[in-house]
């Protein structure tokens, strides 16, 4: 089984919605094995252009169960929030 990545770039509009998002997110990983790896500000870009600050990295067990995650009821009901918080590029990649 390959391990598969979300990453997201992120651009936070709304501090407060983007809170309420973040603490609401974890519960609708949890069920899908999905960890946290990394949650970070960018520093500087190097090389080409990057147009978000913000990034996170959340490993899956494979892509069948990112896929299900995002497209499960429980993360469904957060893209609201999330379009009212933030712009959001999210990405999949497989190991």
């Amino acid at each position: 089984m390959k391990n598969a990545y979300l990453i997201g770039h992120i651009t936070v509009r709304n501090q407060e919605k983007w809170a309420e998002y973040r603490s609401k997110v974890p519960a609708t990983i949890e069920p899908w094995g999905a960890a946290l790896i990394f949650r970070g500000k960018l520093c500087s870009v190097l090389s080409g252009s990057h147009e978000h600050n913000d990034t996170v990295v959340i490993r899956f067990p494979d892509l069948k169960a990112l896929n299900n995650w995002h497209s499960s009821s429980a993360y469904q009901a957060l893209i609201p929030i999330r379009q009212e918080a933030a712009e959001i590029e999210l990405l999949s990649y497989e190991e």
